[in-house]
């Protein structure tokens, strides 16, 4: 099973996340950021994999704490779940759209963390939910799961749809990256034998 469990105690958050990569995109999620919450639920439907996530934090400051710490915990999570990344696909890439918005998504199990992101919000906040957040989320993942990832959105008007696209498509690359190759069976999918 390629799955895991990880907590994470600071003095700002308590975030406890499990995973199942060969899940059916079930999900139970309660971070206490209620957009946050939206966006994990398209990151387990789309991409067929199973999420529980927990997460008390210090909302009454604000949301950075606990969006930043369930991304590093869902990153760690993932680095667990993948483990030497032997069988993996390893890249995996999508387009998504969302009425006039449309993003792009691509990432590598590389080994190495990168950010590449690229989302010109039309607005400072979605509700109540700070877009430079969203930000926070995917480098907090990036710098724990140890991939290199590209984000672009490449048009729209409506924040929302802007990263509703961007975590759909976040999702689908996920599920594309850690697909089993039958073809690269126990093999790490690099010439260096390692990832």
């Amino acid at each position: 099973m390629r799955t895991a469990d990880i907590t994470r105690n600071t003095n700002e958050t308590r975030v406890r996340v499990s995973i199942n990569l060969d899940g059916t995109g079930r999900q139970t999620i309660n971070t206490g950021v209620p957009f946050l919450d939206h966006m994990l639920d398209q990151i387990a439907r789309h991409g067929l994999i199973d999420l529980d996530i927990h997460c008390d934090g210090d909302t009454h400051i604000d949301d950075h704490h606990t969006v930043e710490d369930v991304g590093i915990t869902l990153g760690q999570a993932f680095a667990a779940a993948v483990g030497d990344k032997a069988g993996l696909r390893r890249y995996g890439h999508s387009y998504v759209p969302l009425d006039e918005a449309l993003s792009r998504v691509v990432i590598d199990f590389s080994g190495r963390p990168g950010l590449y992101y690229h989302i010109p919000f039309t607005r400072s906040h979605i509700g109540q939910f700070d877009v430079d957040l969203a930000r926070e989320f995917f480098q907090g993942f990036v710098n724990h799961a140890l991939v290199t990832l590209h984000i672009d959105n490449l048009r729209g008007e409506n924040s929302h749809h802007q990263c509703e696209t961007v975590f759909k498509a976040f999702g689908r690359a996920l599920r594309m990256a850690t697909e089993a190759d039958p073809r690269n069976a126990g093999v790490v999918p690099s010439t260096k034998g390692v990832l």
